[in-house]
């Protein structure tokens, strides 16, 4: 992806003009960054929702259940903060990150081995690999349905892995650290996640009663989880609450960072001239942040979580905008690599060799797979509540991004602006 960026100001005068319309529809990167931040951020304050209730008694204890308006300005505090650190200097990122890195690893490990050893009754390996849950309020019962439909949430946690990208203006050998950086993210991401699923699975016994609303957790299924395991044997369920504070504070880190790689790629467009006041989101202050492009990205990110505040439905679609979003601006570049420059294209450092047009038509056909996917109902029957926005709010950013182009920035937009020499 970093390679077929790069390579736009080298294209033939004939396709530069294709790839100078992906750099505006990079607007579907960058919108989906910011909705990325909003659903992180946003989850952490729901999250923070369920641990004040079960530490005050729990659904069924008298515990407090905080309303939509407390949920909200937990998340705008979450914001605010992740905004004050992201205004530090790269040294103090540097520090968190490496520090976030460390939390998430350890954190993981303990959580798959403390959870099912905690627990009193565990699942059998049959039922962990083989069992196919069809219970659900949302009265679909395709297992292939289902299964699509979880393919989301993995490839939701993958989206974000470009922040790599997003930082080499501030890495040391960026032409290969950063793809080294993305694909070392997706293989860390691949073995502990699957470890950490597996983990939980096995403290799984009872499904349709951790979805249920009437649980201690208000049908929080990973919080009820944790909470079951040590009350089940310690009469209790004080060790699964610092477990979920463990989850909490890896989820702040994955915001954090989220807010780093959404201010980078702000300023990035702005230097480019691709954004409205330009001018004012891509200066930097003496620490050389863009001070202004972080606290830019904070507002639009407190801003995408009003819907919440109306219908939860709607802004849980904001999931799927962000996953959706972002994989279409990662497969663009790809597709006009591999169908424009096939044969003209320059290779950086780090490439896949013969394997990389393959590789890249597998991407896009991939993609192509998934947008279909996400744009599918998630409940039935579809109404007004249960709607799946995906289609409507990508669907509507393309088409505003492409009036854009074609009544105004073809006229003056140039590409990427290059800041090396030579």
């Amino acid at each position: 992806m970093i390679a077929a960026i790069t390579y736009i100001a080298k294209l033939p005068s004939g396709t530069r003009g294709f790839l100078t319309i992906n750099t505006i529809l990079n607007w579907f990167n960058i919108v989906g960054q910011w909705a990325g931040t909003a659903s992180i951020d946003f989850s952490l304050a729901q999250l923070i929702q369920v641990i004040v209730l079960l530490s005050t008694g729990g659904n069924n204890g008298g515990g407090y259940l905080a309303s939509k308006y407390v949920v909200y300005a937990f998340h705008a505090v979450i914001l605010l903060s992740h905004a004050i650190i992201n205004s530090l200097s790269i040294t103090w990122l540097s520090f968190f990150g490496q520090f976030a890195a460390l939390w998430n690893m350890l954190g993981v490990f303990v959580l798959m081995i403390a959870i099912p050893v905690v627990a009193t009754e565990r699942a059998s390996a049959k039922f962990v690999f083989t069992h196919f849950n069809t219970d659900n309020s949302a009265r679909i019962h395709s297992n292939l349905y289902i299964f699509v439909l979880g393919l989301l949430m993995s490839q939701y946690t993958l989206s974000g892995y470009d922040a790599s990208a997003h930082m080499t203006e501030e890495t040391k050998n960026a032409d290969r650290n950063g793809p080294i950086g993305i694909i070392s993210a997706i293989g860390i991401s691949l073995i502990v996640g699957w470890g950490y699923i597996l983990g939980i699975t096995f403290a799984v016994k009872d499904i349709p009663y951790l979805l249920s609303p009437d649980n201690d957790a208000g049908g929080y299924a990973i919080a009820e989880v944790f909470y079951l395991a040590f009350k089940s044997r310690y009469g209790n369920g004080v060790g699964g609450i610092i477990c979920l504070w463990i989850v909490a504070i890896a989820i702040y880190f994955c915001g954090m960072g989220s807010m780093t790689s959404n201010s980078r790629m702000t300023y990035a467009f702005s230097r480019d001239g691709a954004m409205p006041f330009s001018s004012l989101w891509h200066k930097v202050n003496k620490l050389e942040v863009p001070i202004n492009a972080v606290w830019l990205s904070a507002f639009i990110s407190l801003c995408m979580a009003l819907p919440s505040l109306g219908s939860l439905v709607a802004f849980q679609a904001m999931a799927s905008v962000a996953t959706t979003a972002v994989y279409i601006a990662y497969a663009l570049p790809i597709l006009f690599r591999v169908m424009l420059a096939h044969k003209s294209f320059v290779p950086g450092p780090f490439n896949l060799g013969r394997y990389s047009v393959l590789v890249g038509w597998i991407a896009v056909l991939w993609v192509a797979t998934i947008t279909v996917l996400f744009s599918l109902p998630v409940s039935y029957p579809v109404t007004k509540d249960t709607l799946n926005y995906t289609p409507v709010a990508v669907g509507g950013l393309f088409t505003l991004v492409l009036l854009s182009w074609i009544v105004s920035a073809r006229h003056w937009f140039k590409g990427p602006i290059t800041n090396l020499g030579g």
